[in-house]
């Protein structure tokens, strides 16, 4: 099968690589733009350890003649359009980026799929559509009206981008919301990183609204794990056209627990500088899981295991 990831080079992009090249039957091509929203290396390094076993475009979504080519010349059948520009609190300083690639660059990327007749279509959401909800656990059907950040406006209107484009022309539809991912090849942007980067060099960390909020972490080999099996499913011709599905634990953790975690495993203190809530943040995520159970009934990695791992990793890669 054709198998077209965008954002190969970002985390869950690469993460999801990894696992589809195992199956030779598989071609498996890559698009991304490698910019330099974070670290350059890190990005750098996840596509060299794919890069042999991938077709590797670095082309911007942006660009719609370049990939309408690349639907074209490949034959797309599958696409996992895992492409964004990510930041809740960067979207709220440089909404353009979030405007020109996650609605224009989606655009080109749906409309790629129209024109080229892809029978499979993945892509990649936010539990941040659920804005600061009063409802736990957040179900798929839950009102998603009420975003609190321009990057959460974006995948909301991602979202119902999708939904027209399988309804008009039956491309057959999965929205993924992931619920924080972490783990190994992480976003060095993301929170995980900046506990252990700042404990390890006796930095203080900072803690949001005093650390209160509540964080439904999802550790990535339960994130592949469970889009792998959801692809498998989404191929027969029973599976719905279109369907969203939370990837969750519903295990909502707040970060001071989390940095009590952090401080057992790498057995050192952390300098703790609590401030006052951001715009954008919610305070609570925990997703309801009943959908993705029909898919993946495994039980999720633990924070305290995934943390350990994340460490492991850390500690190698820095």
């Amino acid at each position: 099968m054709n198998i077209l990831v965008t954002g190969c080079a970002g985390f869950i992009g690469f993460s999801l690589i990894k696992e589809l090249i195992k199956d030779k039957n598989n071609k498996i091509i890559g698009i991304d733009n490698m910019n330099n929203y974070y670290d350059k290396k890190l990005k750098n390094d996840r596509l060299k350890l794919i890069i042999k076993k991938i077709k590797f475009y670095n082309i911007d979504i942006c660009n719609k003649k370049k990939i309408n080519e690349v639907f074209k010349s490949n034959k797309i059948e599958t696409c996992f359009h895992f492409a964004a520009q990510a930041g809740v609190r960067y979207s709220i300083i440089n909404p353009d980026a979030f405007f020109k690639s996650n609605i224009l660059g989606s655009y080109n990327i749906l409309n790629a799929c129209r024109l080229n007749r892809v029978k499979n279509f993945f892509f990649s959401s936010s539990s941040s559509v659920y804005g600061n909800s009063l409802k736990f656990p957040q179900k798929e059907e839950h009102n998603t009206d009420q975003q609190l950040s321009f990057y959460a406006t974006t995948k909301k209107s991602n979202e119902l981008m999708v939904y027209t484009f399988s309804h008009l022309y039956s491309i057959k539809t999965t929205v993924l919301r992931f619920f924080t991912v972490y783990g190994p090849f992480g976003r060095p942007d993301m929170a995980f990183f900046n506990f252990a980067n700042s404990i390890k060099n006796n930095k203080p960390v900072k803690l949001y609204n005093n650390g209160k909020n509540l964080r439904d972490y999802t550790y990535i080999d339960d994130v592949i794990t469970s889009i792998k099996k959801i692809f498998k499913k989404k191929c027969r011709k029973e599976a719905l056209n279109f369907e969203i599905i939370n990837i969750c634990s519903s295990n909502p953790i707040k970060t001071n627990d989390v940095i009590k975690i952090f401080e057992s495993k790498m057995r050192k203190k952390a300098i703790v500088n609590k401030i006052k809530a951001v715009k954008g943040d919610v305070f609570k995520t925990c997703g309801d899981i009943t959908q993705i159970k029909k898919y993946n009934n495994n039980d999720f990695t633990s924070i305290t295991n995934g943390i350990d791992k994340y460490i492991d990793w850390f500690n190698d890669y820095y």
